[in-house]
């Protein structure tokens, strides 16, 4: 399969399957002599972890990572850092259904027209559980650009979104559904409860914010920052939308509303009065935090059954068994941390080798 393989400078491969033995991913170009062990990646992976709460997957997956290379007496070496992750909760047994028959709104039939063969355990290559990898790649970008904090909430479940003026960076931390509004985090229990009890799912927003990007990194053409970022994003199982800074809202603004009017500020730089372009202003960082927001769709393995065909084009009826997200957005968080981190880590390492 092409494609495994993301960034220019610090590039990072994922491997393996959602239910094959394990998976994992490959980072090259990770600078040496960086403090790297399994302790820094873990935090990620847990927070990623399945099965912790009811409004998750069930499979108990103890997501734990093992540094196979790159790494001496603590240190990055500058070689490929091997990542890998054993599968020790795969139920194949749950999918014998889905091997006759295609899930609708799932990469089933897709997969099977473009390569004649697919794993259907789980999606096998095109399951979420590869996002696994990419939280432990994140981990050890994130040490490539210490100046900078990334935050990742979801913003948004079914419809309901966040009081922005309840915003509590705080309770990220302190409820399953890394909301920073507490009211909103307690409506969420009943909504997803209520649509996992229904045998469905809902789509969720999932908001990030890099702050300390320092102005500069990205360039104008065919490596803006926010191109790249869209890809990454667009790249996470079921992403079906991207913004960056006001995204779509930007449409609906007049000119000098959409403007980020800017005055002198400290040490040269300037003081932006808004941040409607996301911290990104012609493919380039600007200096303020970057936002982006990432529209997940709702799950598509539910307990309703669905009309679909099987692999011989009969017409058929099929319900989704197994263990699996009342929404996946929620566990989407740490992922698009991860993904922000790769990429912002990737221009890192761009800018410094054009610029000094």
């Amino acid at each position: 399969m092409s494609w495994n393989t993301f960034g220019r400078v610090l590039r990072f491969t994922t491997w393996g399957e959602s239910h094959g033995p394990a998976l994992g991913a490959v980072v090259d170009g990770c600078p040496p002599g960086l403090a790297l062990d399994e302790a820094a990646i873990q935090p990620f992976l847990d927070a990623r972890r399945p099965g912790t709460s009811k409004f998750t997957t069930q499979r108990q997956e103890p997501d734990q990572v093992r540094i196979l290379s790159g790494v001496f007496e603590g240190r990055t070496t500058g070689t490929p850092i091997s990542l890998m992750i054993e599968n020790v909760d795969q139920r194949s047994k749950d999918y014998s259904d889905v091997a006759k028959a295609y899930r609708p709104g799932h990469a089933d039939y897709a997969y099977d027209a473009k390569y004649g063969f697919r794993d259907y355990r789980g999606g096998g290559r095109s399951s979420a559980r590869e996002t696994a990898a990419r939280v432990a790649a994140g981990a050890v970008a994130r040490l490539v650009i210490p100046e900078v904090a990334i935050t990742a909430y979801v913003s948004e479940i079914g419809g309901d979104a966040i009081d922005r003026a309840a915003f509590d960076a705080e309770e990220i931390g302190r409820n399953p559904f890394f909301c920073p509004d507490a009211g909103a985090a307690k409506r969420w229990e009943k909504l997803v409860d209520d649509a996992r009890l229904a045998g469905s799912s809902l789509g969720a927003v999932v908001e990030c914010v890099a702050t300390g990007v320092p102005a500069g990194w990205g360039a104008p053409i065919y490596a803006k920052l926010d191109a790249d970022l869209a890809a990454a994003m667009m790249g996470i199982n079921a992403v079906k939308g991207v913004e960056i800074g006001d995204g779509f809202a930007a449409a609906a603004l007049r000119g000098e509303e959409n403007a980020d009017p800017m005055r002198p500020g400290a040490n040269g730089s300037p003081e932006f009065l808004a941040n409607h372009a996301g911290g990104i202003a012609g493919g380039i960082s600007t200096g303020q935090p970057v936002v982006v927001r990432v529209a997940f769709k709702p799950t598509s393995s539910i307990l309703i059954p669905q009309v679909t065909v099987t692999r011989d084009g009969e017409a058929a009826e099929l319900m989704t068994k197994g263990r699996h997200d009342p929404c996946v957005g929620i566990r989407g968080a740490p992922v698009v941390e991860a993904m922000m981190a790769l990429v912002l880590a990737d221009h890192r390492m761009l800018h410094r080798a054009q610029c000094g």
